[in-house]
């Protein structure tokens, strides 16, 4: 493919570029940052009820009826934690969020492990709304039934495209089915208390089944068990408040006020979320809801296990083929919104991983390539760093929700805990020099809200971690600690090569004693010529040509063919024994450097210009090689002195011809119209 078919190709799949001037066009108003920023933690209504449900199923059915009392729990959280980070949004609103807060309040080592949890619990979010996404189509689908992480992959590199087009674009493209999630949601909702309140709510095709306890509660859950399982759903439905921190990351995506629509945003993600998720729980008692880890087992008929020919619809999938039993289309809206969602849940991460990577690498922790916006003024790099670790945990635990959820929300928790540590800190640290009466009152409440969100999510981090750990949390407490360590390793390499750069003292530009040239030769033809006439130009101390002779006759016929001509420049020949160039060459610059330290080196070397992919592979192989060598060498320079082939003429008009075709026409019409 031509580098012009490619820009087209770019252009068709993602629009065109955006001058660094229009970065305010792409700024969010609360209609678009809504559903753009809070779509994880809205469509965690689609998955957190089922995990409450799944892990209560583990004692039996008479467990379940305790799960609206694990959802309040969940509830009550999500409320402090919202509170809390409206706290967040109007202290740090520059979009560092849980990094900044951590990095300023309580130094690098707990900004870098927020950051560490965050892009682990980004990676994760991604993989799990997607292979949620991939199960409802599946219940839905049945011919993608065993399918589910292929679909996974591709709704992955669709997300990766949208957001590569640009925050504000993608953000347009997702709001409507995000809104319509969320009217279908709480319309089936009101469509089950409206038929509760006139007595005709159906119960769940799965009402008339019983659920076999797993064998440490066949004998009835009591004591620590029973309490050790209520605490392990509850930690499974918190995977609801995941997203929360989404907003404190894009504070800077927003319109202006930024940390007032921010904080609004986050009060209505609180609001709807936990409406819609009580709502479900509930609905899912009334109606008998069963839902298990093993339905092929767990699920009995007449003390029968239904067996491996029994497919399990989601909860949602329940309520609504019950509630809308007599409406099909109902149903299948519910299941296509749902599924829908659960994709665009994963955009939250799609804008909160490159935006805190884009951070990190300002900062020295990431590569210095995630801060750079790309055609759209997206953080490119980031967008498709993501993807591609989200792709892989698809394909790795083979799109199973219920293998993934047990590594999800441990980081998330890691840094709302340090965060609201960082966010008392800042409020106590304000108070020491603030004196007007009504602004200390106005941190006072700032910072008991603070505290009351670290006591509740450093209590939520314990009891994850201790109901998770050796269910695959550990994989992702091991990913947080590489990455830890692999930011800091990158912070001391960007440090060690700056100190090393930096100028110290009066130091001057030194100039070495005398400039020793050397151009390589093949063999007599225009790119040797055109080296030489460049060399010469340089006016160095010392030229000689320099080639290997790997080929007696052909050394010869060049040596004859130099002298013939009588070009000025002696023509020196390293010999090789074994038919090497790279050797020789290297070993020759060197014993000039050791004969004359103070001397530079000036290697010249021809290289063709080519038109074509194909033609690299014909051209420049020694070249490439002896530069990478030579690039090793102190005391050495090397220049390239490119030769145009045809071929890379011909392309160059190619590609003029293409650059000039926009508005072409149209001056060319305008100038027309002006000789008349």
């Amino acid at each position: 493919m031509t580098p012009a078919l490619g820009d087209i190709g770019k252009r068709l799949l993602l629009g065109r570029k955006l001058r660094s001037t229009q970065l305010g066009e792409t700024l969010l108003p609360k209609r678009i940052a809504l559903p753009v920023f809070a779509s994880d933690a809205l469509s965690s209504v689609a998955y957190a009820p089922d995990e409450i449900f799944l892990t209560l199923s583990l004692a039996g059915l008479t467990a379940l009826t305790i799960s609206w009392k694990v959802a309040i729990g969940v509830a009550l959280v999500m409320l402090v934690v919202v509170a809390s980070y409206r706290q967040n949004v109007h202290a740090y609103p520059s979009g560092g969020g849980d990094y900044e807060v951590a990095n300023v309040n309580l130094g690098p080592t707990a900004g870098l492990t927020v950051a560490s949890a965050l892009l682990v619990d980004y990676v994760l979010t991604v993989a799990v709304s997607i292979s949620s996404a991939a199960q409802y189509a599946a219940s839905a689908i049945p011919s993608l039934e065993g399918h589910q992480a292929t679909a996974a992959v591709v709704a992955v590199l669709f997300l990766t495209t949208m957001n590569l087009r640009g925050v504000r674009e993608s953000g347009a493209a997702f709001a409507v089915p995000t809104y319509v999630f969320m009217v279908t949601i709480l319309g089936m909702v009101a469509f089950g208390f409206g038929r509760l309140l006139f007595g005709n709510l159906p119960e769940a095709e799965t009402a008339a089944f019983d659920i076999a306890p797993e064998s440490p509660f066949v004998q009835g859950a009591g004591g620590l068990a029973m309490a050790f399982l209520v605490l392990r759903a509850f930690s499974s439905g918190c995977a609801a408040l995941t997203g929360v921190e989404a907003i404190s990351n894009g504070v800077p995506a927003f319109r202006k006020p930024k940390s007032k629509n921010a904080a609004t945003t986050l009060l209505l993600l609180g609001c709807i979320s936990i409406m819609m998720m009580m709502s479900v729980v509930w609905l899912a008692n009334v109606m008998k809801v069963r839902f298990a880890e093993d339905p092929a087992t767990q699920l009995t008929q007449n003390g029968v296990p239904l067996g491996p020919g029994y497919h399990q619809d989601p909860v949602i999938g329940q309520l609504a083929k019950g509630i809308f039993d007599h409406f099909s289309p109902g149903f299948y809206l519910v299941a296509a919104a749902t599924g829908v969602i659960l994709v665009l849940a994963a955009n939250t991460a799609f804008n909160g991983f490159p935006v805190l990577g884009s951070i990190l690498a300002r900062d020295g922790y990431l590569p210095r390539q995630l801060h750079t916006r790309g055609d759209r003024l997206a953080f490119s790099n980031g967008i498709l760093i993501l993807a591609a670790f989200a792709i892989f945990l698809i394909v790795a635990f083979d799109a199973e929700v219920t293998r993934l959820i047990q590594l999800y929300i441990v980081g998330v928790f890691v840094s709302f805990t340090i965060s609201q540590t960082g966010m008392v800190r800042h409020w106590t640290r304000l108070l020491k020099t603030e004196t007007d009466s009504a602004r200390r009152r106005q941190m006072h409440r700032s910072r008991t809200i603070n505290t009351i969100g670290l006591t509740m999510t450093g209590v939520v981090l314990v009891i994850v971690l201790l109901t998770k750990f050796t269910h695959g949390a550990y994989i992702a407490i091991i990913a947080m600690a590489v990455l830890f360590l692999m930011m800091k390793g990158i912070r001391r390499h960007y440090t060690a090569v700056s100190k090393q750069m930096a100028v110290e003292g009066d130091e001057q530009l030194m100039l070495p004693s005398r400039v020793h040239s050397i151009v390589l030769v093949s063999k007599l033809h225009k790119p040797t010529l055109r080296a030489l006439a460049f060399a010469k130009a340089a006016r160095p101390y010392m030229l000689e040509a320099v080639t290997v002779d790997v080929d007696r006759d052909e050394s010869e016929a060049l040596q004859a063919e130099w002298d013939r001509r009588g070009i000025p420049v002696p023509l020196k020949r390293l010999a090789s024994p074994y038919r090497e160039i790279t050797r020789p060459i290297l070993q020759y610059v060197r014993d000039i450097r050791r004969s004359s330290p103070r001397d530079v080196v000036m290697v010249y070397i021809p290289e063709y210009v080519v038109g074509h992919w194909w033609e690299h592979i014909l051209h420049n192989q020694s070249a490439l090689r002896l530069k990478g060598r030579l690039l090793f060498t102190p005391g050495v320079m090397v220049t390239s002195v490119p030769y145009q082939l045809l071929s890379s003429q011909a392309a160059e008009e190619r590609q003029d011809r293409k650059e000039r075709v926009a508005g072409q026409v149209r001056r060319g019409a305008r100038k027309a119209s002006g000789d008349r």
